[in-house]
């Protein structure tokens, strides 16, 4: 056999190979049908946060305040990175992340149990979680004392400015 018809009868026999090993398996030969491909477990993580890019593009409803409801706050894993309203997020400065109030909005926030009082600037979109009406920066959740249990139900009012 000439040498072009073994290399011609080779890669036949490769693709029909190659066809044979990505064919999906079929029912077996008792009659039950294949299992289907395992499906990866559902996450168990917290929703991520939003692109940026896309939060910028969300418009600002104005909220009704005052607001009662749960805070939470959010600190070095987020120091450092641009926040929905292009400002960089700085644990250590007096900001908030709410869903729609307008960025640059001042609201004084008072945490219920404690009486102990803050104002904040919105410059994030969030919480992402559960019922949260407000997520702090670390600075504001030390000023409330929330830092050890990381929630707190809070009022957030007009800052008047």
């Amino acid at each position: 056999m000439p040498v072009a018809n073994r290399s011609f009868l080779a890669a036949c026999l490769g693709l029909l190979l190659l066809q044979a090993c990505t064919t999906l398996p079929g029912p077996s030969e008792t009659g039950e049908p294949a299992e289907a491909p395992a499906q990866p477990a559902p996450s168990k993580e917290v929703q991520p946060r939003p692109d940026p890019s896309t939060a910028r593009k969300t418009p600002a409803v104005p909220a009704t305040l005052p607001q009662t409801g749960q805070a939470s706050w959010y600190g070095a894993a987020h120091h450092g990175k641009r926040t929905a309203s292009g400002a960089i997020y700085d644990q250590t400065k007096l900001t908030a992340a709410h869903r729609s109030l307008p960025f640059g909005t001042r609201v004084q926030v008072t945490n219920v149990s404690n009486g102990k009082s803050v104002e904040v600037e919105i410059t994030d979109r969030g919480p992402y979680v559960g019922n949260r009406i407000i997520d702090l920066s670390r600075a504001a959740a030390s000023a409330l004392g929330m830092i050890e249990s990381g929630t707190a139900t809070v009022r957030l009012e007009s800052a008047g400015r």
